[in-house]
């Protein structure tokens, strides 16, 4: 394929370097997976995917000089589905953290939650009413670093609780970030006594969450979770 005028969207070289022995090292493990047949290389369908991602364009309709959509969502959805890309991430974010001095892996991360409008197109079915905030739509979870890295992501309809999903986030951390053993959360993530889903899984874990007017810290300790307030 011949060389095209950059998108800003585009992959440096410097870049490149970072990622692409990784990819490199996938498609070893996965001589028979193509797309493609061969006709564009790994760089260019990860351009075509972040120029999409970038521009918010359907996919049919990427620029003709940058891999098709049949290309450029097969591995998309391929690297979606096997882990590939949340691998690439989190090897990313571990280097992100080593330059600025920190270790690989977070101790204490920060939950947080915010409810977004959903365009009219979207399935009713898949969205909610935050009652809070009074916000039709869906809600984000975040679970991050102290240098504001993403740990883990939910996505639910506005109408679930902070607490149910800072329980899910909080199960998704500890299955792939162990080291964390710090949570700050805010006062609308708590573990209400007699709630059931929060107290089922407070037992499993060992510990409970429990409000304060400022905030909640979540330790995990022994395998478990449990909780203090910090009045400041």
């Amino acid at each position: 394929m011949g060389e095209r005028k950059a998108y800003p969207s585009d992959l440096t070289d410097e870049q490149w370097a970072v990622v692409g022995p990784f990819l490199d090292a996938w498609k070893a493990r996965h001589p028979s997976v193509s797309g493609h047949q061969g006709r564009y290389s790994l760089r260019e369908i990860l351009n075509s995917i972040f120029y999409q991602n970038r521009t918010g364009c359907q996919w049919a309709y990427l620029p003709h000089d940058l891999p098709p959509k049949s290309a450029t969502y097969y591995y998309f959805a391929l690297w979606r589905d096997d882990g590939t890309d949340q691998a690439i991430h989190d090897l990313l974010r571990c280097q992100a953290r080593e330059k600025a001095g920190r270790r690989e892996d977070p101790s204490a991360i920060i939950l947080d939650t915010k409810s977004i409008r959903a365009a009219n197109h979207v399935p009713a079915a898949t969205t909610g009413k935050d009652a809070g905030k009074k916000v039709p739509g869906r809600k984000r979870g975040l679970a991050v670093d102290a240098l504001g890295l993403i740990i883990a992501v939910v996505v639910t309809a506005a109408s679930v609780t902070d607490t149910v999903i800072g329980v899910r986030l909080l199960d998704k951390v500890v299955e792939h970030t162990p080291t964390v053993t710090r949570a700050w959360v805010d006062a609308g993530v708590q573990a209400r006594p007699g709630h059931p889903r929060c107290c089922a899984r407070c037992r499993r874990r060992g510990g409970q969450a429990i409000r304060h007017q400022a905030r909640v810290r979540a330790d995990r300790e022994n395998g478990g979770w449990s909780s203090r307030s910090t009045a400041r």
